[in-house]
């Protein structure tokens, strides 16, 4: 190998959420989240942007600081963005409570943190008026079949869509 180095430790800038997230502290969803500590949790949050076309958001598992796509944020569905915030900001509150995020013990679908995650953006998408098929459009992401998402929807209490003729049962 030639004579070169590699660092194995550089910064990672950060930004406060509530310098690009604005009015979350005034939203429902989030004050069911945090109780009376939504505006001192939002305001010591910390947000890292990443560029890349693929991902949207998440949550560090290392200091529980919010981790976003730019990309996403530039390209994505505002209902979309704004329901995964609600999601991610439920991963920060587990987070501080020592919860496993990633606890690999049980499939994404069926993963008590993400069910807690995506209840409270169902909740939230209900409160904006989509119904259970568009929030079913909603849970559809990359990384889970079609069969993983209908018992992801079942399990959160979305009515999965009939399947469509010709579909195929995994």
């Amino acid at each position: 190998m030639p004579n070169v180095q590699i660092p194995e430790i550089v910064p990672i800038t950060m930004q406060t959420f509530t310098q690009y997230f604005k009015g979350f502290e005034k939203v429902t969803a989030v004050k069911e989240i945090f109780g009376d500590d939504t505006i001192k949790v939002l305001s010591a949050l910390k947000v890292e942007f990443f560029s890349s076309k693929f991902g949207y958001m998440g949550v560090s598992d290392e200091d529980g600081h919010l981790i976003v796509s730019a990309y996403y944020l530039k390209n994505g569905d505002p209902v979309s963005k704004y329901l995964d915030v609600i999601h991610e900001l439920v991963h920060v509150k587990q987070y501080r409570e020592g919860k496993a995020l990633f606890d690999e013990s049980f499939e994404y679908h069926d993963r008590p943190t993400e069910l807690e995650a995506y209840k409270h953006a169902v909740n939230e998408a209900r409160r904006l008026g989509l119904s259970d098929p568009e929030i079913f459009e909603y849970l559809q992401v990359d990384w889970m079949s079609d069969d993983e998402v209908r018992k992801l929807a079942r399990n959160i209490g979305v009515k999965p869509p009939p399947r469509r003729d010709g579909e195929r049962v995994r």
